[in-house]
């Protein structure tokens, strides 16, 4: 059973400041009343969610780290590649070499975002 004594007592107060400060306050304390019983109704909720979930045996879903292997397998190609580029076409053959490595990363990224 949730403790219901927090918005009693700050629904209180909120009355005897109302009380004590007159009409012209009424709009502040009702907005800091109702931040309060927002917040508490947020930590209320995510408290039963954690509860549920645990009983149930969800789990927060893992990073996507598909990503790595691409990357990883583009620079284990690239040393190579940058070696026989460079010594058989020179400085061109370097930048076309490098030039399709980063088309491939780009292309793998831009497929991954607009899945």
């Amino acid at each position: 059973m949730p403790d219901t004594s927090l918005p009693r007592d700050d629904l209180r107060a909120t009355l005897e400041a109302r009380r004590d400060l007159g009409p012209e306050y009424e709009d502040a304390l009702v907005d800091s009343f109702l931040e309060k019983l927002d917040s508490e109704i947020t930590a209320r909720v995510r408290a039963e969610v954690a509860v549920h979930q645990s009983k149930a045996g969800v789990k927060p879903p893992k990073p996507d780290n598909s990503h790595i292997p691409v990357a990883l397998g583009s620079l284990g190609i690239a040393i190579p590649l940058t070696a026989i580029a460079a010594g058989n076409a020179g400085t061109p053959g370097l930048f076309l070499a490098w030039g399709g490595i980063v088309l491939i990363n780009l292309a793998y990224a831009l497929g991954r975002r607009r899945n």
